[in-house]
């Protein structure tokens, strides 16, 4: 009987050890108190990967840890802008979106998912700056100096498709924009066939669109595609930076290219991560991170950071509010019956 009741006790103690384990392992809706670690799941555009992945996840990690004394992980997802706020709004659970233009983060704030108010503040939701410019072959022996130049016969360029990439809107906005505020510049009244003209014969000359602007850059360097390449000016000083230099030139008139960044409140509700994520947007516009995003060829949104480009702005820069604003840009560029749908249709 004795030894029956050591088991008995031995079998008893077993049982209590494997239900401790147990409930050490459940997955409960909250972390332990006593947790040492937080989670933020970054949904961005392509462009900015090595910014993120390199330079500011790094180094606000560490500041989190000085500050809290809890580690930080990052779950990352990168993709084309148009197709990441796409992934985003059917279901991928973002904390934070970083999105190449404004209409995309449009289409989660349409959802629901980011609040209405997140283009507020002195930036207005904007993280980055950059400029639309274009990239050209060693030597330049298509001699590109601006965007006439891309409607020359014989001149391959390359931008990646609009239906999938933020960049590529900014890419095709710069070209009618110069386009479209040129001829205003004339006469007051712009001539919408000749706006019309010079993007189609660009248009012409394109020989691949790619599905974001780092496959567009990737096929121009590392295939040898293209003697031009349209694309944003931080990729290009990435890839300086990463020693494999692509030569480029600012246009006289381009467009400011300005990303926003934003919370994904519905997300960040359901993650109960609210603290690390607001921290974390918060260090991405702080003078730190600003200086950061420089350092990875990003025009800085915050004035008191040095802007490390090495090249002032242009003096024909131009906003898409030059424009009318992403919702006129849309409509009349990329919509249904835009001038670019209408040139690629064949229309």
């Amino acid at each position: 009987m004795r030894n029956g009741g050591g088991m008995e006790r031995r079998a008893a103690i077993f049982l209590a050890a494997i239900l401790s384990a147990l409930a050490g392992c459940s997955g409960g809706d909250a972390a332990p108190a006593s947790s040492t670690s937080d989670i933020v799941r970054i949904g961005a555009y392509s462009v900015v990967k090595e910014a993120f992945h390199d330079g500011l996840m790094p180094a606000f990690a560490k500041q989190w840890k000085a500050k809290t004394g809890r580690d930080v992980t990052f779950e990352e997802a990168y993709n084309a802008s148009g197709a990441q706020a796409r992934n985003i709004k059917q279901g991928y659970e973002a904390d934070v979106a970083v999105l190449s233009l404004e209409d995309d983060m449009e289409l989660l704030a349409k959802a629901g998912l980011v609040k209405s108010g997140w283009n507020g503040g002195p930036n207005k939701g904007m993280l980055t700056n950059s400029l639309v410019v274009i990239g050209h072959r060693e030597g330049n022996p298509k001699a590109i100096a601006g965007w006439s130049d891309l409607e020359k016969p014989g001149v391959g360029v390359l931008y990646p498709d609009p239906k999938t990439s933020g960049g590529a809107k900014w890419n095709v906005g710069a070209i009618y924009g110069n386009a479209l505020l040129g001829s205003k510049s004339k006469g007051g009244t712009p001539d919408l066939n000749a706006v019309k003209a010079s993007l189609a014969k660009v248009q012409k000359n394109v020989v691949n669109m790619d599905a974001s602007g780092r496959q567009s850059a990737s096929s121009f360097y590392e295939r040898g595609m293209g003697d031009a390449l349209v694309t944003y000016e931080n990729e290009l000083l990435l890839r300086k930076k990463a020693g494999k230099a692509i030569s480029y030139v600012i246009p006289p008139a381009t467009l400011l290219i300005e990303s926003p960044v934003a919370l994904v409140d519905t997300y960040v509700e359901k993650h109960k991560n609210r603290e690390v994520a607001e921290a974390f947007l918060a260090f991405l516009l702080s003078p730190e991170g600003q200086g950061i995003l420089a350092e990875f060829g990003f025009r800085p949104v915050d004035p008191k950071v040095p802007d490390r480009t090495g090249q002032p702005l242009p003096k024909g820069v131009f906003r898409i509010a030059d424009l009318g604003g992403w919702p006129t840009v849309n409509a009349e560029v990329f919509g249904p019956k835009g001038v670019w749908t209408s040139i690629f249709l064949g229309k």
